[in-house]
């Protein structure tokens, strides 16, 4: 199909855009410079769709997926491709954008690139507030750890649970006699306030996707799960998107990045820590909610209160999970695993009854 093809490869940059296209039967593609904007990129291409048929392809990067929105929308296709997984020669010292558009446009011709899932735009609105709550809690953290070294620098410590009602009313409380220490006081309790009133607004907007699809009957089968409620349940929907997308449960493991790392060679065979090379939005909350098995499998008011108006297959995929991964956290830990590597193990293999309940 793609040696019938003339095959674009771009190079895409913010302010600029370099261009390699592949004729049929040519094996060096001809580069050259295009504007950056879409309207000048579709009329390009649209040229040279005037003599035959065309795929496009472009590197995932910090420019997202507009023009491959924008070349879909004109019924021209168009590949996102993996970066870190092109293949590279180790002894090449040169790299420029013709470079790297030209072997781009070559590897696309022998099928020696990975595509990457290109989510729709509500899936990646989503991806997008979730991770600014994200960004917004790190705010507020590092702000509370602001003034908390502020008063320890100035004798003033409190002996309870940091943050609770008690501590913050403390906060409040404390008074200072030299204008600067009360300014600097002033402006670590403004920050932390406002952090605060931020991630309570994107809560509040975060509310309003739960009910929209196909958002919304992912979150119904993830709810079912222990230790997956709303907030959980919308990451792993949008991190993970259509989770048909992926042929085993194994697929899911490795996206994640919870696999173990192997260097086996002949008869050794040596595994180490987890790769770490997939979605770590999605990692974590698969790891936060795996802690929860460590308890004895249960039904409890709230899990029952999920668990109304689900698919019957998807409660029966989560009862199973209960019972499967807290035999599988305990085993772990008779045999010496220490609890952070049994809860990982028990991640993995959550991400696995969770593609389950998903395909169903």
């Amino acid at each position: 199909m793609r040696e019938s093809t003339t095959l674009i490869a771009f190079d895409q940059h913010a302010a600029s855009v370099v261009a390699a296209v592949l004729p049929p039967g040519m094996k060096t593609p001809a580069t050259q410079p295009v504007p950056s904007d879409l309207p000048a990129i579709g009329r390009f291409v649209a040229r040279l769709k005037q003599r035959g048929p065309i795929r496009c392809c472009y590197e995932a990067g910090p420019c997202g997926f507009a023009l491959q929105r924008y070349l879909a929308a004109q019924q021209i296709p168009c590949d996102v491709i993996a970066p870190s997984l092109i293949p590279r020669r180790p002894g090449s010292r040169v790299k420029t954008d013709r470079r790297d558009a030209a072997q781009l446009a070559v590897l696309y011709r022998a099928d020696a690139l990975t595509v990457v899932h290109v989510p729709s735009e509500l899936e990646e609105a989503a991806r997008d507030l979730l991770r600014c709550r994200e960004d917004i809690r790190a705010d507020l953290l590092r702000a509370r750890h602001r003034l908390s070294k502020f008063l320890l620098r100035h004798g003033r410590r409190w002996p309870g649970r940091a943050w609770s009602k008690q501590h913050q009313a403390w906060t409040r409380a404390q008074r200072w006699d030299t204008p600067a220490l009360e300014q600097t006081y002033l402006a670590y309790q403004r920050a932390i306030a406002d952090a605060t009133t931020q991630l309570r607004t994107v809560d509040q907007d975060l509310r309003t996707l739960l009910t929209l699809e196909p958002l919304q009957t992912r979150i119904q089968r993830l709810r079912c799960f222990r230790g997956i409620d709303d907030l959980t349940a919308l990451t792993i929907a949008a991190e993970l998107g259509d989770a048909r997308r992926f042929a085993r449960a194994q697929q899911v493991m490795g996206y994640t990045g919870l696999v173990p790392s192997e260097h086996s060679s002949g008869s050794s065979r040596h595994q180490g820590r987890i790769t770490k090379t997939g979605n770590a939005h999605l990692r974590r909350v698969l790891v936060e909610a795996a802690w929860h098995y460590r308890h004895r499998p249960a039904l409890g008011h709230r899990l029952k209160s999920r668990h109304q108006g689900a698919p019957a297959p998807a409660v029966a995929c989560a009862w199973a999970a209960q019972q499967r991964l807290h035999r599988r956290y305990c085993r772990l830990l008779a045999r010496g695993k220490r609890p952070q590597a049994a809860a990982t193990a028990v991640a993995r293999e959550l991400a696995g009854f969770v593609w389950a309940a998903l395909t169903q």
